[in-house]
């Protein structure tokens, strides 16, 4: 049991890792393709892309050929296509290779949180926002690598090369670990679509305000610190390094807290906390105040996007104890379309209107998740209601 927990971690920091390891060397890959800003975000919604489409079709593979199989060829597919942003000579191509690799990242996000979810019911422990911690570690350690590499003048070729050798040898350490669901009850019970269920969409749209909101914070966070509160550059990237770290340690706390709070006071204190940290950043035009909101936000946004995914594999469980595949592809689904309306959103009103505005808007989106969680334990009480008259009525 010890092992398939471990072997969860290990594989959300392996996700982490490659993820903070080419996000830092876009200025790099930039020059590289000779991208212009406008160009370059085309090709960087590639990613956003590839990932929405992996999303649902990989619930649909887990549920078939389980969540091993599935972690295992996306985690290997990811690490095989990474030096190839190095090789990109155009921006047509950069979106192309991030398309790929969305893909093959948003598909190995989806099975490792199926994976998560299997850990969590075998152990009996709530320790989804551990694993998450454990992506952000992941991402803190190849943001690291990745100044390093930038700071040796490493190309983004010979860089990412060795990052993806690394990864595929800590993902084939640590694949045959991955727990194994048990499905050998996956017909003997009715196939929920999981589009009419309420419930799911409710914790789809908490993943989606938390996505815009954390998406929101890192990218603009330290451009904030700059361009609003008068910060130089290292010390404005000391602004997203407290959100992230604030966000990382409440994840490894989330055990203790969800057993003690629940999963709906946990959300629902999150999205306030969150939204007050982006509020005190915002409106209080000091220094130490930027650094203090973000870091509330941190630790205010670091529940609603793993416990969202976590009942949301909870509310597909089936007797046998397996389930939960689709409607965890569903609400990724759901979720990874923030990463797609974020950018676009938040540097359009900060164009219109300032970007303490476009950053007040994300605080209203991020507090959003407070009724929705309310709205979405009423849900799921209902549905239990409903499913206990049914099975009555068919036992008579």
């Amino acid at each position: 049991m010890r092992s398939a927990v471990v072997a969860v971690l290990g594989v959300f920091a392996l996700n982490g890792v490659v993820f903070g390891s080419w996000a830092p060397r876009v200025p790099a890959l930039a020059a590289q393709v000779g991208a212009a800003e406008g160009s370059l975000g085309l090709s960087l919604l590639g990613g956003s892309i590839g990932m929405i489409a992996s999303a649902s079709a990989t619930g649909r593979l887990c549920a078939r050929f389980g969540a091993r199989v599935t972690v295992g060829v996306t985690a290997l597919a990811g690490c095989a296509i990474l030096p190839a942003l190095g090789l990109t000579a155009s921006p047509l191509q950069l979106g192309l290779v991030l398309v790929v690799l969305g893909a093959a990242v948003g598909g190995l996000d989806v099975a490792m949180n199926i994976a998560a979810v299997t850990a969590i019911r075998q152990s009996g422990r709530a320790i989804m926002p551990i694993f998450h911690a454990a992506f952000s570690i992941g991402g803190m350690l190849g943001a690291a690598g990745a100044a390093i590499a930038a700071a040796n003048d490493l190309s983004p070729l010979r860089h990412l090369s060795i990052t993806a050798v690394v990864g595929a040898l800590i993902a084939l350490a640590f694949v045959r670990w991955i727990p194994v669901e048990t499905r050998s009850a996956e017909r003997s019970e009715p196939n929920r679509s999981v589009v009419r269920r309420p419930v799911l969409w409710l914790l789809g749209l908490i993943a989606l305000c938390s996505s815009i909101a954390e998406g929101a914070s890192v990218d603009w966070s330290a451009f904030f610190g700059v361009h609003q509160r008068g910060l130089d550059e290292s010390a404005a990237a000391l602004v997203y390094a407290g959100f992230s770290v604030a966000m990382a340690v409440m994840r490894l706390l989330g055990e203790r807290i969800e057993g003690r709070w629940g999963s709906t006071r946990m959300l629902v204190v999150g999205a306030v906390t969150g939204a007050l940290g982006l509020f005190v950043a915002v409106l209080v035009p000091l220094p130490v105040f930027t650094y203090i909101g973000f870091a509330l936000a941190g630790l205010g946004l670091a529940f609603g996007f793993p416990v969202a995914l976590e009942l949301a594999g909870a509310s597909g469980r089936r007797a046998d104890g397996g389930g939960g595949e689709r409607e965890l592809g569903f609400v990724s689904t759901i979720a990874y379309s923030g990463f797609l309306i974020g950018p676009p959103m938040v540097g359009g009103i900060a164009s219109a209107v300032g970007l303490p505005v476009a950053l007040a808007v994300v605080a209203v989106i991020a507090c959003a998740m407070a009724p929705l969680a309310l709205a979405a334990r009423r849900a799921g009480r209902r549905e239990a209601r409903h499913e206990t008259r049914s099975s009555a009525a068919g036992a008579r």
